[in-house]
């Protein structure tokens, strides 16, 4: 049945729009640093829920994405990524790398090889809901922030190249389904 289902419509935020968002999730240092994250670097939900004190080096200030978590049958699984190219190091954004730092610094005793965000997809998905209403923007699904980071790699004039290895694309024909937003 895989690629069977009739796809969902590609949705995403403006620089600006998440800035407004993420805003509103300040009151929320988890959430916000979460959501941090998610837009600033492109990755899949359960890629951030997989990462891990050890996944970030900040001295090249990158994050390493090499393991997924899914929630199955009340039990917390750590999986390999979606696909093999999922299997990549990101350059964070210098104030990124800044902003983990300090949040990491703010949890209490936590261990190398453990998650950085102990929180469900559910949680992420009332976050969202909760702070999109308050920003006043309008609500996308937490993979659309993936879509929002493409199309702000596309606005910065990356290639559709650079693009798919920077957010694990298994073929460039996937990065290809963003060609209506490339200026040329």
């Amino acid at each position: 049945t895989m690629g069977n289902e009739i796809p969902k419509e590609m949705d995403f935020w403006t620089k600006e729009e998440y800035l407004k968002f993420s805003e509103a999730m300040m009151d929320k240092p988890r959430s916000y640093y979460a959501f941090e994250m998610l837009y600033w670097c492109g990755l899949r939900e359960g890629e951030l829920l997989a990462l891990t004190p050890a996944d970030l080096d900040f001295q090249k200030g990158t994050v390493r994405v090499n393991k997924s978590y899914q929630r199955i049958g009340k039990r917390d699984v750590i999986t390999d990524p979606k696909t093999p190219k999922s299997n990549r190091t990101i350059k964070m954004p210098q104030f990124l790398a800044e902003e983990m730092q300090e949040y990491l610094n703010q949890l209490y005793g936590i261990g190398k090889n453990d998650r950085i965000f102990e929180i469900t997809k559910s949680y992420l998905h009332h976050e969202m809901d909760r702070g999109s209403q308050e920003a006043g923007v309008k609500r996308i699904r937490i993979h659309d922030l993936r879509h929002s980071h493409i199309s702000l790699l596309i606005d910065m004039g990356f290639s559709a190249v650079a693009i798919a290895d920077r957010v694990g694309h298994e073929s460039i024909e996937i990065t290809y389904q963003y060609a209506h937003l490339f200026p040329s």
